[in-house]
């Protein structure tokens, strides 16, 4: 039976083999010890789940929310907006609270783009930000992941010889997968870039708080006229450790704004309100809970590149995010990273995200996700240090990719 028009769009799950071992393995009775998906392992702030508490279970905040997010939540989000990056932000006109940022971007592509608009997007990219846009009937371009100058030629590229124009350029600083940071003379860059060209700026900041080198990531809305052509994403899912309470938000451009918030009230209802009221004590309460946050990520960056190193994997220090963008080891190479991770849970216990699931620019790397404490990365070292001592010769059970099931 053919496949439904939309589905026809996306590609194979290259996850699938990695997760169809794990899942072989906890079977099998393993230990795996799991840096794969980017899942926040810490608990949400005490006061943020006490608010939670206080607020659920009343007649009132049980109905139907709002699908724009509540007026103090929205005000709190320009609040932060206003502290964080010196960015004045209007509640009413360039806010909207979304179901975490994945939600919003996906959202954004239905509302902006007819069948065939091209999209310019990061390759390697988290994957929403291509597959969003595929959905929506749009065309993919790719520009390097690295803010480089090499992303703006490659951008000019694909402006000068699409067909159509493009519609919009995607960036995402710290980069997920990569933990590429940009500076703010980057967006200085690519905002008169995008004016002139008449595309609109998307970013994903949604690691703007999960940085190391007391270097804050700027918003590309603190270009003066970025409002123009831009609009951010953010999510409360890692500054709070609030991965399942799905909130996020999409803040700048008011025309953008405009048409996100008309295409989500015909799909949602917004999040359960006493969340809402949670995530607005999150935003208004103090900051410690983030720098606790930044303190352990930092201490699991330096026990993973120090233990990983020692074990033979050289794994470059990300200056930001909750991931580390790895080279495959000069001996395994040749398989992939596909064939690399899946041999990582098979013979380490070690889960980690092949590269080429975030574009074909991502083959021969892996992303490790800093998600488990510092004991369980030192012991997910000592399983990989056996692992790349054993050697690809010696491991005479593989089986070519091709022939996997």
């Amino acid at each position: 039976m053919e496949e439904f028009y939309r589905i026809r769009r996306l590609p194979p799950y290259v996850f699938e083999q990695v997760n169809r071992a794990k899942a072989a393995a906890r079977n099998a009775g393993a230990d795996i010890i799991d840096l794969g998906m980017g899942n926040p392992d810490l608990p949400a702030p005490a006061h943020v789940i006490d608010k939670l508490k206080e607020t659920i279970g009343k007649s009132r905040t049980d109905r139907y929310s709002s699908s724009r997010g509540i007026p103090g939540l929205r005000r709190a989000q320009a609040a932060y907006y206003g502290r964080r990056f010196g960015v004045k932000l209007n509640p009413e006109t360039q806010i909207v609270t979304t179901l975490g940022s994945k939600e919003g971007f996906a959202n954004v592509a239905q509302a902006i783009t007819a069948p065939g608009d091209v999209v310019v997007v990061p390759n390697p990219s988290y994957p929403i930000h291509a597959f969003g846009f595929l959905m929506a009937g749009g065309v993919i371009r790719a520009v390097p992941s690295e803010p480089t100058p090499a992303f703006f030629e490659t951008l000019e590229r694909a402006i000068i010889r699409s067909i159509p124009k493009p519609i919009a350029v995607v960036v995402c600083y710290p980069s997920n997968p990569t933990a590429a940071v940009a500076d703010l003379d980057f967006y200085k860059e690519l905002i008169p870039f995008a004016k002139k060209h008449g595309v609109f700026v998307l970013s994903d900041l949604a690691y703007a708080e999960v940085y190391f080198d007391n270097d804050p990531p700027p918003s590309v809305l603190q270009v003066p006229g970025a409002m123009e052509v831009a609009v951010e994403f953010t999510s409360m899912s890692k500054t709070y450790s609030m991965p399942g309470w799905r909130i996020g938000f999409a803040v700048g451009n008011e025309r953008i704004i405009a048409a996100l918030a008309r295409v989500k009230s015909y799909l949602d209802y917004g999040a359960f309100t006493p969340v809402q009221v949670a995530a607005t004590a999150a935003l208004n309460g103090s900051d410690d809970c983030i720098r606790e946050m930044r303190a352990i990520y930092k201490r699991r960056r330096d026990v993973l590149v120090e233990s990983f190193g020692r074990a033979g994997w050289e794994v470059p220090p990300p200056r930001a995010s909750m991931f580390a963008w790895a080279p495959i080891p000069e001996p395994f190479q040749s398989i992939g990273s596909v064939e690399f991770s899946t041999l990582l849970v098979e013979k380490a216990e070690v889960a980690v995200s092949p590269g080429i699931g975030f574009g074909e620019h991502g083959e021969g790397y892996v992303r490790i996700a800093l998600v488990e404490n510092e004991q369980r990365i030192r012991q997910a070292a000592r399983n990989i240090r056996r692992f790349l001592e054993t050697g690809l010769k010696k491991l005479h059970n593989v089986v070519p990719l091709a022939q996997r099931g």
